[in-house]
């Protein structure tokens, strides 16, 4: 494939003034599907979690999940949303090899929720208010495998295999307003909120959120407009961008495309478009089709939703605090900088570090063994970090590091010992003897050897270039496996020197 010309980001950012729109598909973790009894599970054998709903059996008739309803205007409240009184769903009708009725079942004019805001705040710290203008119940469809070619995709495929697993799972469709651009920092705008929303429906507990699964997947409409123009261009929407680097990279990637043909005195073609990782490209998919082509119509199986207000307002209460305040709130709280806040979070370890801090443990300290010790052995094992150890447990060590038993070095091998299962942090230390020795008769002796297999040292030191006491620490420490106090042991070399 030959590589796509680019306009300078730069200069199309002066020519052209960038808008984007997103939309954003959140799979619900539901214990069943949107209108079936079958299960929600990732990763079962193809073609399992069914029922003949499912396969759009004749006489098989869909069931509105309850708690898919439940947890879509929690979401549609937690984006500031209205939420509707009445809403109901419809017939969404084109040619769905992977949803066995040939039809999706949607919600068109009447969404759950509707006149949202959400607001980001990217790296920089500048502050973005992202208006939404729609939240609404759909089903996914199911997958296609296609199999032979290069690429994975249809194109060069030999054959392609469906699984109806997915086809039926409770998805909430996030629709924003068109957002302005025009500032160097469009595509950081579009990763920030898709990283919004994935913290806001994790912290609901409405959906798993991974993106490498497809429970959160966003499809990025770009199109540009000259400088002082009203009329807003012709876009392009790039599908199922699964990753928040990708959904940066795509829409740079897409003002650049869009900016040097029209620049050339081209146009753009309304249609979906793909995003190959491996490329860092976009590449056509279809004509993109508006919503007469899909034929809506309402759905004659399913009677409207009128959820109560008092359902409304119970579910308001117990809104989490929102994600954006929340991090601004515990950077502050914790004296963090940008940057060692923003390497706590892109580690995924905020709650964990916040559940340690509420431990007794300094947040410093938490984020030096989370991001630290913890993420290497979590790394070397292929799990996540708070999979291996709890902050309890983590804060039993530190409380052991506090009180003078143990330092950094053997912290590290207790904190090992918990993550293989020997036993509590005091256990594992009189287990493996590894406190740190107190008694002065065994520092001065180990100083005492160290000093005479070091003679110069020791002549060095009394000429008064304390520094070359580092040797001396090093051997003792070294002699005593790490389990001396190297304050104590600098003392106690200082004063035989003078000795």
């Amino acid at each position: 494939m030959a590589k796509t010309k680019l306009m300078d980001f730069e200069k199309a950012l002066e020519l052209f003034e960038p808008v984007i729109g997103l939309e954003v598909h959140v799979e619900l973790n539901t214990a069943t599907k949107m209108f079936s009894s079958a299960p929600n599970v990732f990763g079962s054998d193809p073609n399992t979690n069914l029922t003949p709903v499912c396969l759009g059996l004749p006489g098989a008739l869909p069931v509105v999940n309850e708690k898919a309803v439940r947890s879509s205007i929690s979401l549609g409240l937690a984006l500031g949303c209205e939420i509707a009184e009445v809403s109901g769903f419809a017939r969404k009708n084109y040619f769905y090899p992977d949803m066995a009725k040939n039809y999706q079942i949607s919600q068109y004019d009447d969404p759950i929720a509707f006149d949202g805001s959400v607001e980001i705040e990217i790296a920089s710290g500048r502050v973005v208010h992202v208006p939404i203008e729609r939240a609404h119940m759909e089903e996914d469809a199911g997958k296609l495998n296609h199999v032979g070619g290069s690429t994975g995709r249809i194109q060069g495929a030999e054959y392609s295999l469906v699984d109806y697993n997915r086809a039926g799972v409770p998805l909430v469709e996030i629709v924003t307003r068109p957002v302005f651009g025009g500032e160097a920092d469009t595509p950081e705008i579009a990763a920030a909120y898709v990283s919004t929303i994935r913290d806001i429906v994790i912290a609901l507990g409405i959906s798993d959120a991974r993106m490498e699964r497809g429970n959160l997947r966003c499809d990025a409409n770009v199109s540009l407009r000259p400088r002082g123009a009203e009329k807003l261009g012709i876009r392009t929407e790039t599908k199922n961008v699964n990753s928040l680097r990708s959904i940066e990279r795509a829409v740079r990637f897409e003002i650049q495309r869009q900016a040097q043909i029209l620049a050339d005195g081209g146009s753009i073609t309304q249609e979906t478009r793909h995003w190959h990782e491996d490329t860092g490209e976009t590449s056509p998919g279809r004509p993109k089709s508006d919503a007469d082509d899909y034929r809506y119509f309402p759905e004659p199986d399913l009677a409207p939703l009128t959820p109560s207000r008092e359902l409304v307002e119970e579910l308001r209460a117990e809104l989490p605090e929102h994600p954006t305040l929340r991090r601004r709130r515990l950077r502050a709280d914790w004296g963090f900088t940008a940057l060692e806040f923003q390497d706590v979070v892109n580690s995924g370890l905020l709650d964990t570090v916040e559940a340690t801090v509420a431990a007794g443990v300094p947040a410093q300290t938490a984020r030096k063994w989370w991001t630290g010790e913890i993420a290497r052995i979590a790394n070397e094992q292929g799990a996540s970090a708070p999979e291996l150890i709890t902050p309890e447990q983590l804060a039993s060590v530190v409380a052991l590091v506090d009180e003078g038993t143990l330092n950094d070095k053997l912290a590290r091998q207790v904190i090992q010992g918990i993550i293989a299962g020997e036993g509590t942090a005091a256990e594992i230390v009189e287990a493996r003897g590894l406190a740190i020795v107190s008694d002065d008769g065994a520092l001065i002796a180990a100083v005492d050897a160290a000093l005479a297999e070091q003679p110069d040292v020791l002549e060095k030191i009394r000429d008064g270039k304390v520094q070359a006491a580092g040797a001396i620490i090093g051997a003792v420490m070294k002699a005593m496996r790490g389990q001396a106090d190297a304050a104590r042991v600098r003392e106690l070399v200082l004063e035989r020197a003078q000795a």
